[in-house]
């Protein structure tokens, strides 16, 4: 009997131990967010702000901040839904390897398989064979206009980025981006591109069906994503565009154009209300924080009921063999993600194998797997929200919280079982 007792004595300690410590971990990791938030609210680096942040499968931290609408001083709230941008393109990769599940689709088909008339050439004139492979990887050889110049030519034939030309329909854009030449030979390169939304077509095709509806029947119902999809359900929750400015970011207008690199990016946000915009794989959805971190938190523990194990790790693992990510040293590709390969090359306080990517309108994600951890930064302003302080300093101060705690010792003097 009292060896049964003091087993039971120490359960209970150590239960109330370990659930000291994850209100301690919350609480280091909640100090230093806040901070982090805060600063930046001050600074007028973003407008507003959903931050949460993961670890085992619970939320450890979670706050809304700033303003939805600052205009109109609205409050941002945590069930915010924002314009997705690239955040799209992991849920629509995720839908093609449901298929790719399902044998209703191949890693290797050639995408004239499911769009007879997609052929771009080569600058030479050409015809190259893309697969779905290379759509997922972004090595087919196509481009996206603002990694151009000005006068690119995905500029001259109009090709959309899927977050402009309200309007636009889908088999008009396809012919654009087809009569462009290909940047390079499919598969002997990585380049960011137009390629989810060509995926978005072909997963249309083979899912039978228009692609808000496959996602939707894929993805986003059977994870219970209310808020998410190439509709905005809830007007009043659409958290008003923004984008970087001095003294303080500025309201986009109907069309907002911000400089990027050598070109510039193009937002127009009402293209969203627009039913006869095509539904965009790489840049058309929106949703809510929470809804994504439940995507994420799928796919990082298993796939279930979206994918199965296998394909939920291709996802997350690398797919471009030895090619590289120009600009992001450290780094490779997954299906719809960067995924770490050398920390300290990426200076990154991340662990090796952590998977991340982020959208334009100012969000950005990743996955942690060895910490078991899943971050959702969105925020309503363009692009600091993306590759600006901010992010960066959201995801220092989550390592640095979780930091604290390892550093700390497991208290003594628990009673010995008997």
């Amino acid at each position: 009997m009292r060896t049964k007792v003091g087993s039971l004595l120490t359960a209970v300690t150590l239960g109330l131990l370990l659930s000291g410590l994850a209100v301690a971990e919350e609480r280091a990791v909640s100090a230093r967010l806040d901070a982090v938030i805060d600063q930046a609210l001050a600074d007028k680096r973003v407008v507003g702000t959903v931050v949460l942040v993961a670890r085992d499968g619970q939320v450890i931290y979670h706050r809304a901040a700033g303003e939805a609408d600052r205009e109109a001083h609205t409050p941002m709230r945590e069930d915010a839904i924002f314009r997705f941008a690239s955040m799209s393109k992991p849920l629509v990769s995720a839908a093609a390897l449901a298929l790719v599940d399902q044998g209703k689709l191949g890693l290797e088909d050639p995408v004239t398989r499911w769009l007879p008339d997609f052929r771009p050439r080569l600058a030479d004139g050409r015809e190259a064979v893309i697969t779905v492979r290379q759509l997922l990887t972004h090595t087919a050889g196509l481009n996206y206009g603002f990694l151009e110049p000005e006068d690119g030519p995905y500029h001259r034939a109009g090709v959309s980025n899927g977050m402009d030309a309200p309007g636009l329909g889908l088999e008009e854009n396809l012919r654009r981006i087809a009569s462009v030449p290909l940047s390079y030979e499919p598969g002997t390169r990585w380049g960011y591109s137009v390629a989810t939304d060509v995926l978005g077509a072909v997963v249309a095709r083979a899912g039978g069906a228009p692609l808000p509806k496959v996602v939707e029947r894929l993805v986003t119902r059977p994870l219970g994503l209310r808020d998410t999809g190439f509709t905005v359900k809830d007007r009043k929750r659409l958290a008003t565009p923004y984008a970087d400015g001095k003294p303080e970011p500025v309201r986009m207008g109907e069309l907002h154009v911000v400089p990027w690199g050598a070109s510039s990016m193009r937002f127009v946000p009402g293209r969203v209300f627009n039913a006869r915009s095509f539904p965009s794989g790489g840049g058309g959805m929106v949703g809510t924080a929470g809804d994504f971190l439940k995507f994420l938190e799928a796919v990082r523990t298993g796939g279930a009921p979206v994918l199965k194990p296998a394909t939920a790790t291709l996802m997350s693992t690398g797919q471009i063999g030895t090619l590289e990510m120009p600009g992001s040293p450290g780094w490779t590709f997954g299906f719809g993600a960067a995924v770490l390969v050398d920390a300290t090359l990426a200076g990154t306080p991340q662990s090796v194998g952590t998977w991340q990517w982020g959208g334009a309108y100012g969000h950005y994600w990743f996955v942690d797997p060895k910490q078991r951890l899943s971050v959702v930064v969105m925020t309503n302003t363009a692009i600091e929200g993306l590759p600006g302080a901010f992010p960066a300093a959201i995801r220092d101060a989550v390592y640095a919280g979780l930091a604290e705690m390892d550093a700390a010792q497991v208290p003594t003097g628990a009673p010995p079982a008997r």
